[in-house]
């Protein structure tokens, strides 16, 4: 069989996505490629959209079914799956009893936090697991570069802590509890804020090229680690796909702030959204004066303005 692309047509592309389990008009579209990723994905081939021998191979022994769309709750894609913006999500969840499952909710907001932490994302989930805390948890982990050393083993891959439909406390006290019960997190792994230039909370050392200077001071702090390249590029990834899948406009709320105020005051503490009278979009900071995240990196700042 030839290598197949889209914009391909023709009986080879019939014979795909009839393997697939798709609709076979074939024509090689937005929706067929969306299909081959994700059986590239399970299969541990290049998440590239084309169709080449070693896809193939595979494809031509797959016992085919009847039905017309692939299950993504299916056994299938249990450690991972790929939303419409190209982002891979792995699963690593959290021990039942960890989160709880939410009734009469819809999420409203979507929060940006950073860990305070190290690189890894799956450690992290595994320290929430092991906690005295409670159920404190984002749905979803962001992995990063690491601080000492500048390892990007983890940078960009996101992580799903819980199923959709549950809910972890990512936000502590706010005016609203009606805000935590619907909103959706992100932690970003990151250490945060740095003291004598290059020196984390926990007197760790940061490299050079980990390190990024504000034009000001944000939360008495002009010096930061920094939230890399992959990272702004999976938040977007993720913020476009969270406001998708839970109809949340994240055009809203700290966008807004930037435009009125500035990066600074934008990221800063805004009682209105303290008491959740502002949906959309939100960081850590606009509803806590105690917490340091996240901070007004101006790549994170552009990426914002470009929703």
């Amino acid at each position: 069989m030839k290598q197949l692309k889209i914009r391909d047509q023709g009986p080879d592309v019939v014979t795909l996505q009839t393997k697939l389990g798709i609709t076979a008009d074939g024509i090689f579209g937005p929706n067929t490629e969306k299909h081959v990723k994700r059986f590239q994905l399970a299969h541990n081939l290049p998440v590239d959209g084309i169709v080449t021998n070693d896809a193939w191979v595979i494809l031509l022994n797959l016992q085919v079914s009847e039905p017309d769309e692939i299950d993504e709750d299916s056994d299938i894609y249990a450690q991972h799956y790929l939303t419409n913006y190209d982002q891979i999500i792995h699963r690593h969840f959290l021990p039942k009893g960890e989160y709880v499952r939410r009734t009469n909710c819809i999420n409203e907001y979507v929060f940006l936090h950073h860990t305070a932490g190290n690189a890894n994302p799956y450690a992290c989930i595994d320290y929430w697991g092991r906690d005295t805390r409670g159920r404190v948890a984002t749905e979803f982990v962001l992995g990063g570069q690491n601080h000492r050393t500048g390892s990007d083993e983890y940078d960009g891959i996101m992580v799903q802590a819980f199923p959709e439909g549950n809910q972890g406390f990512h936000l502590g006290k706010t005016g609203s509890g009606h805000m935590n019960r619907n909103s959706v997190g992100l932690e970003i792994c990151n250490m945060g804020y740095l003291t004598n230039g290059n020196l984390t909370y926990v007197k760790s050392r940061c490299i050079h090229s980990q390190i990024i200077e504000l034009k000001e001071p944000f939360r008495g702090s002009l010096y930061w680690h920094n939230y890399s390249e992959n990272q702004i590029k999976e938040t977007e990834k993720w913020l476009r796909y969270i406001g998708e899948r839970d109809g949340i406009d994240i055009r809203l709320g700290l966008k807004q702030f930037i435009q009125k105020h500035g990066p600074t005051k934008g990221f800063d503490f805004n009682s209105d959204a303290y008491y959740g009278k502002v949906k959309g979009l939100l960081t850590h900071t606009n509803v806590r004066k105690d917490k340091t995240d996240c901070y007004p990196h101006p790549d994170l700042v552009d990426m914002i303005m470009s929703l």
